[in-house]
């Protein structure tokens, strides 16, 4: 799956980056290539955070996936 990502070049030195459809992936690294080495390790620990507790609330309520159109 592709994420949208924000590549910042910082003032002190090196690249923040965060991914626009997961808040809390947000990473940096020294160089470009860093940091996206960087926000790709963020998503997934994201991702699993995101499911696991997905799997805890499916233990008391209805989980559904919805499909929104543009």
């Amino acid at each position: 799956m592709k994420y949208t990502v924000i590549l910042e070049k910082e003032e002190e030195g090196g690249y923040s980056v965060q991914c626009l459809e997961l808040p809390g992936a947000i990473s940096q690294g020294d160089t470009k290539e860093d940091a996206l080495a960087n926000i790709k390790e963020a998503i997934g620990l994201v991702l699993e955070v995101i499911s696991e507790e997905a799997r805890e609330l499916a233990n008391f309520a209805e989980v559904s996936a919805v499909e929104v159109s543009a």
